[in-house]
């Protein structure tokens, strides 16, 4: 048998995360780490206590938004921002660390990704949005695109 690279272990945990996600219309999971220890996972879904998209529907969807755009008329919170969150909840410091995501962050999650002093991200597949990329790249933030399937 032979043992998967770290890489490979935390985005395959990132994919049981996603799991969780009450999200329509796209499942994502996110795992913050450092020194191969996990310091937060989060999923998207909507804030604690409010109902799911699941039980209510889409309001993306009901009005035909395109994904990628209007982030504020999503009920969701991005798994990102979750992990991010949860850490500063448990009063985790996620200075130094590595994200891995299910999906490339969006500009709304890679300022937040910034500002919280994470120096990696290790992602799958495309988001559209080209901003994102841009602002990560002027931080200074190494970007590893995982390109093995689970």
């Amino acid at each position: 048998m032979e043992r998967p690279s770290w890489d490979e272990y935390f985005m395959e945990i990132a994919h049981v995360v996603k799991k969780r996600s009450t999200c329509l219309r796209r499942q994502v999971g996110a795992i913050i780490v450092r020194d191969k220890q996990i310091l937060s996972t989060g999923y998207n879904g909507a804030p604690k206590g409010l109902k799911h998209c699941l039980d209510i529907g889409c309001k993306r969807q009901q009005l035909g938004i395109k994904s990628g755009e209007r982030h504020e008329l999503c009920r969701a919170i991005h798994a990102e921002q979750n992990a991010i969150v949860q850490a500063a909840h448990n009063g985790i410091s996620i200075k130094d660390s590595t994200i891995y995501c299910t999906t490339m962050p969006c500009v709304l999650c890679a300022k937040m990704i910034i500002n919280a002093g994470i120096n990696r991200i290790v992602f799958e597949g495309e988001y559209p949005d080209e901003f994102s990329m841009g602002i990560l790249k002027e931080a200074g933030i190494e970007m590893i695109k995982f390109d093995k399937e689970f």
